[in-house]
């Protein structure tokens, strides 16, 4: 029975060991549009983001999507993560103060991260969101125009990025391959020797 008990807490630890050593920093943060930003018709909007480096995202789909009624709009397909910025123009779109993005990648289903809350206001209107960027230069610029409709394709669909694609392998951190490499020591070891 003791022997039981030393088993069950050694695995126990060796499984806490084992994930304290994977973990990392990742994150991915849509910082504009902010939380009550402002997008208007008729003009360009810009999409800024942050993420982590090291995180083996290399492109990502964006959509944007509406709280209060249906609607789901395939705004752009691969775009490449490393570019920081994405121009939106707006073309008749309706307004609503109910509109959020989604970074997703749409074939394996695996959502990245989403925006705050934005309006999007009529033609007509001025914005009053006094800190609103200008839209960036020699960053592609996606239109929008029409009604959310989820059965559109997406707006625009950007060159498949060949780094997506690499084997990584050999890309595992010394200390999990010391970390497992003991265990299988261990737990051998463990095995041959005899109770008494």
């Amino acid at each position: 029975m003791r022997a039981s008990a030393f088993s069950n807490l050694f695995a126990v630890y060796m499984t806490m060991l084992f994930f304290a050593s994977t973990a990392s920093a990742n994150y991915f943060i849509i910082d504009e549009p902010h939380l009550s930003a402002q997008w208007s018709n008729g003009a360009t909007n810009l999409i800024t983001w942050s993420k982590a480096l090291r995180d083996n995202i290399h492109g990502f789909d964006v959509e944007m999507a509406r709280l209060n009624s249906n609607g789901l709009t395939l705004v752009a397909r691969n775009v490449p993560a490393s570019q920081g910025k994405l121009n939106i123009f707006l073309q008749d779109f309706p307004a609503g103060d109910d509109y959020f993005l989604i970074f997703i990648n749409s074939t394996h289903g695996v959502m990245h991260t989403t925006s705050s809350r934005f309006t999007i206001l009529d033609a007509s209107s001025t914005p009053t969101d006094t800190s609103r960027p200008s839209p960036a230069t020699g960053i592609p610029t996606v239109t929008l125009s029409g009604s959310p409709n989820p059965t559109l394709p997406f707006a625009t669909t950007f060159p498949a990025i060949a780094s997506g694609a690499r084997l990584d392998v050999l890309n595992i951190p010394i200390s999990q391959l010391i970390i497992v490499s003991l265990g299988v020591i261990l737990g051998a070891a463990w095995t041959l020797v005899p109770l008494s």
